[in-house]
């Protein structure tokens, strides 16, 4: 595997704000999807490249990339050992796979995920 980017996610203070800005600046259509306890969580697909989502969050504020891994845990182990810092290990997001959550060591936030075998990203 290539160990690509495959999702891109934003956490903002103003989901409104946000997904008026980014739909009309971008023309990305945007769906809303009842995630439960985490709120809201709107998806995105650009016409080229990896889709995404974002979501209100209490901060930090930023963007956060994915990268595809084929084993979650070897992954999340392997970048431990490597000094990141895993903030949320290998959790499964119900029909599309696993992610894990971490600051590289530098203090910089990237997420991995593996995809169940049905799919190629989120």
């Amino acid at each position: 595997m290539s160990n690509p980017f495959v999702h891109m996610e934003l956490n903002t203070p103003d989901l409104g704000k946000a997904k008026s800005f980014y739909g009309e600046m971008f023309g990305w259509e945007l769906q809303d999807n009842d995630m439960g306890e985490m709120g809201i969580y709107t998806t995105f697909k650009p016409s080229d490249g990896p889709g995404g989502g974002m979501m209100s969050f209490p901060g930090p504020y930023a963007w956060t990339p994915y990268i595809g891994v084929e084993d979650i845990d070897a992954a999340t182990e392997k970048a431990k050992s490597l000094g990141a810092t895993v903030i949320i290990g290998a959790k499964e997001i119900p029909h599309v796979g696993w992610f894990s959550l971490m600051q590289d060591p530098t203090g910089v936030a990237i997420a991995i995920f593996e995809a169940l075998p049905s799919h190629t990203g989120m």
